[in-house]
């Protein structure tokens, strides 16, 4: 009987395997925060680029406009006398204990026109308009309208982000106005009616700290303020993926980044605006 030796089957070699450093492994969780952040910064880019540089989608902006003042308003003046009746109370209590009493209203409208009205107008941008703006923006995206404009030639930028951010911009600037005036109402209120301050006192004190330059840069910190918060929620609506769950994890980072940057820019431009004024 012949017996025919075969070959054993010849195994492709394998590639060596390149061993990865260690710095590697620790950096690369920073990946993924920093491409977001790029990301982030190149659609701001483009939104400038896109808000001078091509055809203005003015009826997308009355409509966002109107939509972001609606959810917006009646939680900035709840929000607004919350705050300002306890910075009120606290900065009366020290004044009446000192007997300077007659100056309360300087005080009020210091705090409200530098920090209370920002803060507010910054807390309610974010949990409110900024979070609707993002849910709107996802909802589009997985079903995937965002692509098909692209097909179509249309820009996402141009027809849907440009619009949203100058309607919540705009709206920055009137929820301050409406802030400022509903706090220092709050103030006047609760300082004559329950700690008995004279109300001629608290009116002819109003300007005695704060005057136009002190309105500008609360004016300008609000514009900054809403033009950031529409930028993030239209960059975490536009790059929303895992569906409907993924929708409600945007709508989740856009209030904490929200909050983080718009905090962080508040002490920025008040640091900036102080050292102006000196």
């Amino acid at each position: 009987m012949l017996v025919v030796a075969t070959a054993p089957p010849v195994t492709p070699a394998q590639p060596p395997v390149t061993p990865v450093h260690p710095l590697v492994t620790r950096v690369r969780p920073l990946a993924t925060p920093v491409r977001g952040l790029g990301g982030f910064f190149a659609m701001s880019l483009d939104t400038l680029v896109a808000a001078f540089g091509s055809r203005f989608a003015t009826k997308e902006f009355i409509e966002q406009t109107w939509f972001v003042a609606r959810v917006s308003a009646v939680p900035g003046c709840v929000m607004a006398f919350a705050f300002n009746v306890l910075v009120a109370f606290m900065f009366n209590v020290l004044l009446l204990e000192i007997g300077a009493a007659d100056i309360s209203g300087a005080g009020s409208a210091l705090a409200v026109i530098s920090q209370t009205g920002p803060i507010t107008t910054t807390l309610v941008l974010g949990g409110a308009a900024a979070t609707a703006m993002c849910a709107d923006l996802g909802s589009r995206t997985i079903r995937e309208e965002i692509d098909a404009m692209r097909v179509m030639g249309i820009d996402p930028i141009q027809r849907l982000v440009v619009p949203r951010v100058a309607a919540i911009a705009l709206n920055g600037v009137l929820l301050y106005t409406l802030v400022c005036v509903t706090c220092l109402i709050t103030g006047y209120s609760f300082s004559v009616f329950f700690q008995e301050v004279t109300p001629g006192s608290f009116a002819a004190s109003l300007t005695l700290l704060t005057g136009l330059p002190d309105l500008s840069i609360g004016f300008v910190k609000s514009l900054i303020f809403g033009t950031t918060a529409g930028l993030i929620a239209c960059y975490k609506g536009l790059n929303v993926s895992g569906g409907s769950q993924g929708v409600g994890n945007a709508v989740n980072e856009t209030v904490v980044f929200t909050f983080m940057a718009l905090f962080l820019l508040s002490t920025v431009l008040t640091t900036i605006g102080d050292a102006v004024m000196k």
